[in-house]
């Protein structure tokens, strides 16, 4: 399975192996739709190697592709997409469990756009230096995180074009992807929760407050929000612990899955950011989160991503643990100065980690590798791409 959100690629990575005797099937096609929910085994039984394309919207296919497989072990006789993390869905984790490998496809890296190879991450948990080629003291930089990975957002040259890209694209979202994955009964409230959700990216995540604003109690606030991150649009960034230190807050963060979309939702243009330097640091926030989490998803290296923040209020944006309990930690700065006060959250999160913490970083859009301590540095962003 191929999983990811839509307009991501999907379809077309797929439509190429389209190929050889393989039938592609498109589930966004009513007819084949109702026929998929009317008679799985049926619509299963004259095909033997397919494309199922955007199977989500027919979860009634996956108890019969579970059927089929079970009686021919034959391995890549299907090929599924998703536009919904089917992985939380109840009925794919009990029908394919065993049974089913999922690679995740997220929107276009800056590493990708570029045709090379991210390293950032390898290199911090090697605590190597980062490397940097690139300014990102420039316009450049406000371009990248604006447009975000989108390919429709990326052809599109047009900062107002790309806006009403990203606002059909979450409006079409709602109306028909949120009803194949669950039955939400108000389902007009979710485009305020998306808008009160990015206000908030980048933040402590607190239910009943967001739930407040639309008239939602915290039960349903977090039910709907479950939703929203099924559908690849935002994701709960849960905290980093250690049983070294105490004084850790437990509450989760909110990010979003794509700075194109969130600047759409923000109303951020060149020119406000032109005016007010302060509406890019929410922006490159997630612009970093985005690229790391796109590094790690096809690094050699498996990882986890979480956020640290102590009751005195110290905190650093991304921590990258390894398997092997190797922690970097990455903090993000919309400025071009970095003080030694910028390291509080780093040099605590060493302290908590000991001997397993690897690299701390201070991204920022600036244009120098400065070195800080034993094994912290600040590093223009455009490390992340390098």
């Amino acid at each position: 399975m191929v999983n990811g959100p839509r307009q991501c690629g999907k379809t077309t990575l797929v439509r190429g192996f389209a190929v050889h005797g393989r039938r592609y099937i498109s589930l966004d096609d009513e007819t084949a739709l109702t026929a998929a929910r009317d008679d799985p085994v049926g619509f299963l039984r004259p095909v033997d190697r397919v494309i199922l394309d955007e199977v989500q919207r027919a979860p009634e296919l996956l108890r019969a592709i579970k059927l089929s497989v079970d009686q021919d072990r034959r391995p890549g006789r299907f090929l599924l997409t998703g536009s919904a993390d089917l992985l939380t869905l109840p009925t794919v984790s009990d029908s394919l469990a065993g049974r089913m490998e999922v690679v995740t496809l997220w929107p276009l890296s800056q590493s990708e756009l570029g045709r090379i190879t991210g390293r950032f991450v390898d290199q911090a948990f090697a605590r190597m230096a980062p490397e940097s080629f690139e300014s990102a003291a420039d316009a450049k930089l406000v371009q990248r995180a604006l447009r975000g990975g989108y390919p429709e957002m990326l052809r599109r040259a047009d900062p107002a074009r790309r806006r009403n890209w990203a606002r059909d694209y979450i409006a079409a979202i709602v109306q028909r992807d949120v009803r194949d994955i669950s039955s939400i009964e108000r389902l007009d409230v979710l485009p305020r929760l998306l808008r009160i959700l990015a206000q908030h990216s980048g933040q402590l995540t607190n239910f009943a407050r967001l739930g407040g604003q639309i008239g939602l109690d915290e039960k349903t606030a977090r039910r709907y929000l479950g939703v929203l991150e099924q559908l690849f649009l935002v994701r709960r960034l849960e905290p980093w612990h250690s049983n070294r230190l105490s004084r850790l807050v437990k509450t989760p963060k909110l990010q979003f899955l794509d700075s194109g979309l969130l600047a759409a939702l923000l109303g951020v243009t060149p020119e406000r950011v032109a005016g007010d330097r302060s509406a890019l640091g929410v922006l490159l926030e997630t612009f970093a989160f985005t690229e790391v989490l796109k590094m790690a998803a096809v690094g050699g290296r498996p990882v986890a991503l979480y956020h640290y923040r102590d009751k005195d209020q110290n905190e650093v944006d991304i921590v990258i643990e390894d398997d092997s309990g190797g922690v970097v930690g990455i903090e993000i700065k919309a400025s071009a100065t970095v003080r030694p006060a910028d390291f509080a959250g780093l040099r605590k999160l060493a302290g908590a980690a000991g001997r397993n913490f690897r690299t701390g970083v201070v991204l920022h859009d600036g244009d120098a590798v400065i070195g800080f301590g034993d094994h912290l540095f600040a590093a223009p962003l455009s490390c992340l791409w390098r």
